[in-house]
């Protein structure tokens, strides 16, 4: 499945390739992302990790009723995304440009968590059977949310190691649920 190569090889390998020589807690991706010739993989990057969520999102979401909100927070996450990894991060040279790139790669996080954590909710309530089998999901996502949270405490910046992380356990976390999602929305 091809999901599965991109959840489980592609995205945590090239992120990790893109990350790798550079002190994770000191630096971020987008800070390695505006260096000589890592633009256009930075760019890469985000387009492929913002395309598995929209993608695989979406799939899951077409199993809950009345899913506009989180289409609307998943489609605005992956706008601010693509904004994000178009737009340089050179505070030096171009501070607004810089910031507009802080607050969309942020806001893009953010909102890809409320609307992975709304669709597990809304996903839980389709059923007892769903919701139990959901428990271990939203669990993760708990832990996720946590662990990002202390890193962001104990290294005081949005770092590559938090990102990598997020990266790797929201994409694994979403690919699980989409190869489970027979057992989601058969379990009514």
């Amino acid at each position: 499945m091809l999901s599965s190569f991109i959840a489980y090889g592609v995205i945590p390998v090239y992120t990790l390739i893109f990350a790798g020589g550079s002190d994770w807690f000191a630096s971020n991706l987008s800070v390695i992302g505006s260096l000589p010739g890592r633009r256009a993989a930075f760019f890469f990057l985000g387009i492929i990790i913002g395309l598995y969520y929209l993608l695989i999102l979406r799939k899951l979401l077409a199993c809950i009723p009345r899913h506009m909100t989180e289409t609307f927070l998943l489609y605005t996450a992956f706008a601010l995304l693509v904004f994000a990894v178009s737009t340089p991060y050179l505070p030096d040279s171009v501070p607004l440009q810089a910031f507009l790139h802080v607050v969309s790669a942020f806001s893009a996080s953010v909102l890809l968590t409320l609307a992975l954590c709304l669709t597990l909710r809304r996903l839980s309530s389709l059923s007892r059977s769903a919701s139990a089998f959901l428990r271990p999901y939203r669990l993760s996502m708990a832990v996720i949310i946590a662990v990002s949270a202390a890193l962001l405490f104990i290294v005081g910046i949005i770092s590559s190691a938090l990102e990598i992380y997020f990266i790797v356990t929201t994409t694994v976390l979403i690919q699980k649920m989409y190869a489970n999602s027979g057992e989601i929305s058969g379990s009514g």
